[in-house]
């Protein structure tokens, strides 16, 4: 295993910028100076060290244990509270579902709000199948998800999205968990950050008591998994996890941190670090220092080998890159072959932009899930 510090981030990243290549381009122009293109030629210069090259199901297994201890390094600790107390903030019953609104609390972390839908009917007395449902970007939160549509604008967002996964999961007979995330829904006040995108304010003010908004936020997934785990209507042996766009992002990094996931399905996330962060908007949520050391998401992702996972994309998705989303479906294709579980690697191209699918998805669950 790699160790880690932030002293040893200073030679790697020293690494990445000597192996650039731009001192003769960047002194033609003052434009090229920019940082921001000194960063892109860095970033494309990124070391990527861990990447796997084997073939083997031994050789997948070996570096999948220390790409792993690599990752909780960059990460720091996630781990979710050992004991908590609930706090029940309201109650509603609909035809077909229970809609408990709640808090979770803690000592030593951030409260965590969440929703927590619970299906009727036949059959409810016996332990059912459950999904961790993980909300994107955007000002609702895990309201769009629980489809929850008694706040102004959200009818919309759902419809351009399919964003009421969480809703089709409950009716489908699941348990659902759907947490609002850092700094989404009502963990944050947009108004006081002056048009600045919480995302990246957020990162920086947690940086300067020494946490990370991505570490916080997978902590209180497997919170939410732990809180699964108790609830009696729940056989925690069939745990599922969905989300689009940031939250398939997290969707992907909580099930290869923690198998209690059985199955998860990855929408409008198949994009890489190296690629976004270079170019565009570079969202705080999605920061692990360090990472392109040794690895990128698609690494990340190869960490849910052997489990099954769909990943969902959409052919007019502007946010999914041709050629940087190939290299991400090689390096997985590369995984999974090489762990014997080639089959349990899907891909839902689906015509459609940016929001959820579930065609593929729903069917995948039912067989894994279900008795």
């Amino acid at each position: 295993m790699n160790s880690f510090s932030h002293a040893s981030l200073i030679p790697a990243f020293c690494l990445i910028f000597q192996s650039a290549v731009f001192p003769d381009e960047l002194s033609t122009t003052s434009a090229a100076l920019t940082v921001h293109s000194e960063i892109r030629s860095a970033m494309e210069s990124a070391p990527l060290q861990m990447l796997f090259t084997g073939s083997t199901s031994a050789e997948f297994s070996v570096w999948q244990k220390s790409f792993s201890e690599q990752l909780h390094e960059l990460l720091g600790d996630s781990a979710p509270p050992s004991a908590w107390r609930v706090e029940e903030v309201s109650r509603e019953t609909f035809s077909d579902h229970i809609r408990l609104e709640l808090v979770l609390h803690a000592d030593g972390v951030f409260s965590l709000p969440l929703y927590l839908l619970l299906p009727t009917g036949n059959g409810f007395s016996d332990r059912r199948p459950a999904v961790l449902a993980i909300h994107g970007h955007g000002e609702f939160g895990a309201d769009a998800v629980i489809g929850r549509t008694d706040r102004a604008g959200i009818e919309k967002s759902i419809a351009s999205a399919n964003y009421d996964y969480g809703l089709q999961f409950v009716r489908r007979g699941y348990v659902v968990v759907a947490p609002h995330m850092i700094p989404f829904g009502p963990r944050v006040d947009r108004a006081k950050y002056g048009g600045n995108d919480p995302c990246a304010v957020t990162f920086v003010r947690m940086q300067a008591l020494g946490i990370l908004s991505i570490t916080s936020n997978l902590r209180d997934l497997r919170w939410c998994l732990s809180l699964l785990e108790q609830r009696p209507e729940v056989d925690a042996s069939r745990i599922g996890c969905v989300g689009l766009s940031y939250g398939g992002r997290m969707s992907m990094l909580v099930s290869a941190v923690d198998t209690r996931i059985r199955i998860a399905a990855v929408s409008g996330a198949m994009n890489l670090m190296q690629e976004r962060f270079a170019g565009r908007h570079s969202c705080g949520s999605q920061m692990i220092p360090g990472l392109l050391s040794y690895g990128d998401y698609a690494e990340i992702g190869s960490l849910i080998a052997p489990r099954p996972c769909v990943w969902e994309t959409g052919s007019s998705d502007s946010l999914i890159v041709p050629g940087w989303e190939d290299r991400f479906r090689d390096r997985l294709q590369r995984a999974y072959v090489a762990a014997g579980a080639a089959e349990h690697l899907v891909y839902d191209r689906f015509e459609g932009g940016h929001r959820w699918n579930g065609q593929v998805a729903f069917s995948m669950f039912a067989r894994e899930l279900t008795p």
